[in-house]
């Protein structure tokens, strides 16, 4: 229990700490990039609660961040602007207006149950099977996101999302996601999820029903999911069905593979590493575009470097920085060896 409380007031600190830096410093940049941070991390950590306890690959992750967007986007767009965003709108939705504080716990509880409706036959399939049919729901959600007229406009671009996510909110509850994670693991749920993880014959053998606890746990990661895309439309507040596809899944994928799938710690980390990655790139891209250092405008780099750096990781370090261990049982191993070797 006390390396569970240790790693959870580690990781907690690490957000509490970005949030003071952030407000110390005063600088509006630093809070955009603090907040998507703490929106990138809620969604890397659902990811973990499924893929790390399950260790299957998921790539419908994104696709439920959508779902949450745009539930909350229908639910809090002002009623003057309902007809000019949503002109094809369904009648029951046109006079509703809610508040967007009110409207991104919904909208969490809508993509589950979109994922409880959708997911579980899924749950039966196991390696490549497994892998291709999350990508294939990935794809039936993004077209449906694209295609959806009435609800999302299309492949057009969704505007007049109230603006309520800040860095307060977008920190609190991405604290709030860490506990759930680490609660999660540390469940029987959790448990016997990562015992089918480990030897899936002999767990099925020992009686356990390895597709409902698969289920389980992809449901409660879509819930981070939606949570997160609704606080993310929240603060973006205009976005379209592309934002919630293939280079959206990359990213968050490359978060969680190079911290560390199997541990929450691991998925804290990559997304700290990976966001101040990603920001040093855009930066150097941006000055070395300015710069005319080249005679072609320099494109790509923030996804070129995280690739390598996903390869580099498989190659070198497959379980990632943190592969087993969350940080706390760590610090309490190291303690306990030198108290022996005193």
């Amino acid at each position: 229990m006390t390396r569970h409380l240790l790693t959870a007031a580690i990781l907690g600190g690490f957000v509490i700490l970005l949030v003071a830096c952030a407000e110390m410093l005063g600088i509006r940049v630093f809070d955009r990039i603090a907040t998507n941070l703490c929106i990138s991390l809620i969604l890397v950590l659902g990811l973990q609660v499924f893929m790390g306890n399950s260790g299957i690959l998921s790539f419908a992750h994104i696709g439920f961040m959508g779902v949450g967007a745009y539930t909350s986007a229908v639910l809090t767009i002002p009623l003057q602007m309902k007809g000019m965003a949503l002109p094809e709108l369904y009648l029951v939705f046109k006079g509703v207006q809610l508040s967007p504080y009110l409207a991104i716990p919904i909208a969490g509880l809508v993509a589950a149950a979109v994922a409880a409706a959708l997911s579980y036959p899924l749950m039966r399939l196991s390696d490549a099977a497994a892998v291709i049919t999350s990508f294939a729901l990935l794809v039936v959600l993004h077209t449906v996101m694209t295609n959806w007229s009435n609800v999302t406009n299309g492949p057009r671009t969704l505007f007049g999302v109230p603006r309520a996510t800040d860095l307060t909110l977008a920190a609190g509850v991405a604290i709030a996601a860490l506990l759930g994670a680490l609660a999660f693991k540390e469940s029987r749920t959790g448990r016997l999820l990562r015992a089918s993880r480990d030897d899936e014959v002999a767990a099925g053998a020992l009686g356990l029903h390895i597709p409902h606890l698969r289920w389980r746990a992809f449901v409660l990661a879509a819930l981070f999911a939606g949570i997160g895309g609704a606080l993310w439309g929240h603060f973006i507040t205009s976005f379209s069905p592309n934002a919630f596809y293939l280079r959206e899944t990359f990213v968050i994928l490359g978060m969680l593979v190079i911290g560390g799938a199997n541990t929450v710690t691991g998925a804290v980390v990559g997304t700290f590493i990976v966001t101040g990655a990603f920001e040093g790139l855009r930066s150097l891209e941006g000055s070395l575009n300015s710069a005319k250092i080249f005679s072609e405008q320099v494109i790509g780099l923030t996804e070129v470097v995280l690739a390598l750096a996903m390869i580099a990781v498989l190659i070198l370090r497959p379980g990632g920085l943190f592969p087993s261990r969350e940080i706390g049982a760590i610090i309490v191993r190291a303690l306990s060896k030198r108290e022996r070797s005193t």
